[in-house]
């Protein structure tokens, strides 16, 4: 069901008002799990490669095509960034043609929470923009 923006909810009780007491640090540094969090997942893309490959490994092409806009140079540096930071593998077959995928690591599939909430929040309250490329 879509929430009407005519509807106010009372806050969370996570949620800090005026009347309340501040529980988030006070700066948001390398000590803040959301601040560290958003160093993996707020570059551009990077939600939504993680995305693409909750479905299974992924050839760099498929995820290419998966995500319209986005260029091969892109694309290479999200998925390196993303080994290093242990969300996903890269799996090298030694076979001619060489063939490589891309699939999630256990950090990787704890990320796919992420995704669930931000797909539950686009279908409660959708953007006035689409994004290339059609449904996610």
């Amino acid at each position: 069901m879509r929430k009407d923006e005519s509807t106010v909810e009372a806050p969370s009780p996570l949620e800090a008002t005026p009347s309340s007491s501040r529980t988030l640090l006070a700066v948001h540094d390398a000590h803040c799990a959301v601040a560290r969090t958003s160093e993996i997942v707020g570059l551009k893309w990077t939600l939504v490669i993680v995305h693409d490959l909750s479905e299974g490994p992924r050839r760099f092409s498929e995820l290419g095509h998966a995500c319209p806009g986005i260029s091969p140079r892109t694309l290479s540096e999200r998925l390196h960034m993303l080994e290093r930071e242990g969300v996903v593998v890269r799996c090298a077959y030694h076979e001619h043609p060489p063939r490589v995928d891309y699939r999630l690591t256990d950090k990787g599939r704890a990320l796919l929470r992420i995704t669930a909430e931000m797909r539950r929040f686009g279908q409660d309250w959708p953007c006035t923009r689409r994004p290339p490329g059609g449904n996610t």
